[in-house]
This record gives C-alpha cells, sequence and structure tokens, in this order.
C-alpha cells in the first residue's frame, strides 16, 4: 500500500471521528437549550409547576394580568398559585377584579396568598380570594373600608381673585368637586356610593372568613392590623411564608413541594402608572393623597 493511500484512509477515519463529535456536541447543545427553555416560564416542554403572581403597588385595573390569570386557570401543568402581594390597595374595582379572578383560579386549583410588608384595603380584599391566607408577625394588613378623598379650594381661590364657573345638568353632578363647596345633598349622595361599596367589602369578609355579619362590621372600622393580630382575629389562617404556603400545599392539596415554581411574567408597568398619575393630576391638580382615579380601597399613613 502507497504512502498516498494510508494518508487518504486516516483522513477518512479522521473525519468520521469529526462527524461523529459534532453530531454528539449538536445533541448536547440541543439539549441543553429544551432544558433551558423548559425551566424558564412559559416554557415550550409542559411541566407541572406551581405559578406564582407578585401584587405590588396600588391595585388598578390591568388587562394583561387578568388575561395571564386566566391561563392559569386553563393551564393543567399549573397545580396550584402562590399570590405575592405587597400592597396598600387600590381602585375599588381593580381589586374586585382581582379577588374575582382568584376565585375563578380556585375552582381548578389551589390558591394560596402570602402577604409582604403590607397587604391592606384593597391589597387585603384580594388575599380573600385564596383559599388559604399567610402573613408575617410585621406585616400590615387590615384597613377593611372604601375612601373617596377631594378637596374644597374654593376659599383659596376667592383670595387668589378666582371665580370657578360651573355649568352642570343637575346639582348632584360632578360632586364632590373641589371647585365647589360639597352641600348636605352632595355629601350625602357621596355618602351612600360609599357605604354600598363598603357593605359589598364587608359581606366578602364575612363570606370568605366564615364570621358573622356583626363580627366582620366590628372589624372594619378602618383600623390596621399586625399579622398577629389579624391571625387572632380569623382575618387570616397562619403566620409564615412561602415556604409554609408550599408545606400547606403539599400536605393539604398533594401538590408535591418538587414542582418548580413559575412567576409569571409582569408588563412594563411604567406607562400604566404614568397614565393613572397624568389622570389624577388632569382632574383635580393635586396629589395622589388627595384623591385616585374613583373609589379606593386604599391605606396610607398620614405624612404630614
Amino acid at each position: 500500500m502507497s504512502l498516498e493511500t494510508d494518508v487518504i484512509i486516516d483522513r477518512r477515519k479522521l473525519k468520521r471521528r469529526l462527524s461523529v463529535w459534532r453530531i454528539i456536541a449538536i445533541i448536547a447543545i440541543a439539549g441543553a437549550a429544551l432544558g433551558f427553555i423548559a425551566r424558564k416560564d412559559g416554557g415550550i416542554i409542559p411541566r407541572d409547576h406551581v405559578a406564582r403572581i407578585e401584587i405590588d403597588g396600588v391595585i388598578t385595573e390591568d388587562a394583561q394580568r387578568e388575561r395571564a390569570l386566566r391561563r392559569v386557570a386553563d393551564d393543567d401543568h399549573a397545580r396550584a398559585l402562590i399570590v405575592a402581594i405587597n400592597s396598600p390597595g387600590g381602585t375599588v374595582v381593580g381589586s374586585e377584579n382581582l379577588f374575582r379572578a382568584l376565585r375563578h383560579i380556585a375552582e381548578k386549583k389551589p390558591v394560596v396568598a402570602i402577604m409582604g410588608t403590607v397587604a391592606a384595603s384593597g391589597g387585603y380584599m384580594t388575599a380573600l380570594g385564596a383559599d388559604r391566607i399567610y402573613a408575617q408577625s410585621g406585616t400590615i394588613t387590615g384597613s377593611i373600608g372604601v375612601i373617596l378623598q377631594s378637596a374644597d379650594v374654593t376659599g383659596l381661590l376667592q383670595k387668589l381673585g378666582i371665580a370657578p364657573q360651573v355649568i352642570k345638568s343637575s346639582p348632584l353632578k360632578a360632586v364632590p368637586n373641589p371647585f365647589e363647596p360639597l352641600t348636605p345633598e352632595g355629601r350625602a349622595a357621596t355618602r351612600q356610593v360609599i357605604m354600598d361599596m363598603f357593605e359589598q367589602f364587608v359581606d366578602m369578609v364575612a363570606d370568605r372568613r366564615k364570621l358573622s355579619p356583626d363580627a366582620a362590621r366590628e372589624l372594619a372600622d378602618g383600623r390596621i392590623f399586625t399579622g398577629r393580630q389579624a391571625k387572632a382575629n380569623r382575618l387570616i389562617d397562619a403566620l409564615g411564608g412561602e415556604s409554609e404556603a408550599r408545606d400547606w400545599l403539599a400536605r393539604e392539596r398533594k401538590v408535591a413541594k418538587s414542582l418548580p415554581v413559575r412567576t409569571l411574567r409582569r408588563p412594563d408597568e411604567t406607562a400604566e402608572l404614568l397614565g393613572l398619575a397624568g389622570r389624577i393630576m388632569g382632574k383635580t391638580l393635586f396629589s395622589e393623597r388627595l384623591t385616585l382615579d374613583g373609589l379606593v380601597s386604599v391605606w396610607h399613613p398620614d405624612l404630614r
């Protein structure tokens, strides 16, 4: 056999070895990529998991969040939902929408709420949608109630030589209005609206926490509670966090602790928050502490 023939044979053997290693490398890379995708939230490979959503800041209506929660309800691989709440509350409708979305999910799989630093007012209303509620000992919760804030600036405007002109179809239109004094009739009509929403909130507390209407109303005087106080008053189920929630899911609902947690992706909220701020400023020219867009269920400390 000539030297040239030996070289050709060696080259062919080398090419075959390289081809085998190339195939192995491609398979390994593809496997790693698929594994990475499968671990990510919303991966293309279905896998049983525990879904998790974070409710932070002021709660408003959020169509994208509601769509994400509907997907959790319809996803057979999402064995449970953990709702991490850190919110002083927000609009009544936004909080109510969240409550109803969680109850819809709870018809198909267990839902557990875990409270962070604050889960008050509308944040507490949201937690009521869960099958079980956990809070830390120092969590601020409660503040069960509804508030509508405005201001009468007519005295200031008079000092500035400004006389607002208000033309409306009836005396109760656009009441309360910071550019005109609040009449007794206007105050009474506004209070009726607030009290109707308040009664709805109290009914939710009584129903979800298995309290008598009188007991729920006694706790719904607007006060805040620590996590320990809330536990003593049956507003929550237990003290703890996500670890305790997973223990309960495993023990009571047979949702294995080994299942991974997938946090729902959240859209960029900057534009939404700027839009809310713009509507607030455009309507009243006052800060968020004086008014929010619509009736709200929100707790905030007096910052004076």
